[in-house]
């Protein structure tokens, strides 16, 4: 394998708010961020026989802009809050129009001018529209045009990728629902596209696929360990638990995307138990968005549950704690006093940070405020581990500096 290269460079004055601490000098690599997919995106990249179905922008009822796949309506525009003017919306799922967002969320000339005010070094981006695994999309019926869909969007990354600098990171999609394509793809979008891992479904038996345990799967995890490709489960790529009716759109949207993290507890909690990680002890797994303060409950009732209800471990080689330190991570946001606990307990090895840019809760602007409120206090080591360190060694990006 060949490690990717990125300047993670000390930016020192031009970081945001040019903080006159150490902690201001740590390069951080961003590891949820989101591409808002243009316009053309597919629409320059489709076949003639597949134009008139592609993902396209079209005017809803109401005269907004959302996204439409043969005759399927996929959402609004992007998912995205940020302006023209920088500033972020609150209380609202995705602004209306392209024209109203941030240039940043698509073009990444823009994204990296952003990332630089930020202080931000390098952005790992996930997709929008086609759901953040390309789950999304599973209500396609005609399956070239779904397997288009995922090609295309490999292809389109691969050149943001190339244009980013050595500063964007995208994650692959992939056709999950015919594992032989889904295995071609992992290999081409390494091979040919040289993207740094791949997102993933945590709940393919909601499509009548096997469970991820299954060894059906053993060809996908194989590739992805030999390559050292990182598997992440991206809230929202699978089961989602509904709010209650009557809580109105902005009440349900703050439930929703609270117990989405829970999805992501059920996802480790079955990894852990399924065995197998033992059958792939080099592979990760990344809990993306996921937050990282209950994971110190999850591993402690994961541990107290195997000594009451398994003899011998159950028959599997290690025990929760060891199989988390070992190849599982997981990222965090707008935590701050949840983080020196889960250090603590965890340790500094398997905790990355993250902004969600520019998605409804993301944290923007006050990137670095935010970093010295909740990392201030910990060591440099810990520091720099969760800051850069673990997330260059995941996602195999080359320290220049």
């Amino acid at each position: 394998w060949s490690m990717r290269s990125a300047k993670l460079n000390m930016m020192g004055t031009t970081r945001e708010n040019r903080m006159n601490t150490a902690l201001a000098e740590i390069p951080i690599i961003d590891i949820d961020t989101h591409f808002t997919e243009p316009k053309d995106l597919w629409l320059q990249r489709a076949p003639s026989k597949l134009r008139d179905v592609a993902p396209r922008i079209e005017l809803n009822a109401d005269g907004k802009q959302q996204w439409v796949v043969e005759d399927l309506a996929l959402g609004p525009p992007g998912f995205c809050v940020i302006d023209k003017q920088g500033a972020k919306t609150y209380g609202t799922f995705s602004l209306d129009s392209f024209e109203a967002m941030t240039e940043a969320a698509t073009l990444p000339e823009a994204r990296l001018a952003s990332m630089d005010e930020l202080g931000l070094d390098v952005q790992i981006l996930y997709p929008n529209i086609l759901g953040f695994a390309g789950s999304r999309i599973m209500q396609v019926k005609d399956t070239e045009v779904r397997n288009f869909c995922v090609t295309a969007y490999n292809d389109a990354v691969a050149d943001l990728q190339s244009e980013g600098k050595g500063r964007l990171y995208p994650q692959a999609l992939l056709p999950f629902w015919d594992l032989d394509l889904a295995v071609q793809e992992l290999e081409r979008c390494d091979d040919e596209l040289s993207l740094t891992g791949f997102t993933m479904t945590d709940a393919p038996e909601q499509w009548q696929l096997p469970y991820l345990h299954d060894h059906f799967w053993d060809p996908l995890w194989s590739v992805a360990q030999e390559r050292r490709l990182p598997v992440n489960f991206h809230i929202g790529s699978g089961t989602s638990l509904p709010a209650w009716k009557g809580l109105g759109n902005n009440r349900s949207l703050a439930a929703v995307s609270t117990m989405m993290f829970m999805n992501n507890m059920r996802c480790l909690t079955n990894l852990i138990f399924s065995g197998l990680l033992d059958r792939f002890p080099s592979l990760k797994f990344v809990s993306v968005e996921s937050g990282v303060g209950w994971l110190p409950f999850m591993l402690e009732a994961c541990e107290y549950q195997m000594d009451e209800n398994l003899v011998d471990r159950g028959g599997l080689e290690l025990r929760p704690m060891e199989y988390f330190k070992r190849q599982i991570y997981a990222s965090f946001w707008f935590e701050k006093r949840s983080i020196a606990h889960t250090v603590d307990v965890l340790g500094n090895g398997n905790i990355m940070f993250e902004t969600d840019f520019p998605h409804p809760t993301c944290l923007y602007p006050g990137v670095r405020d935010h970093v010295e409120a909740c990392l201030g206090d910990q060591d440099r080591q810990t520091q720099e581990n969760i800051l850069f360190r673990t997330a260059a060694d995941v996602y195999r990006i080359a320290l220049n500096n």
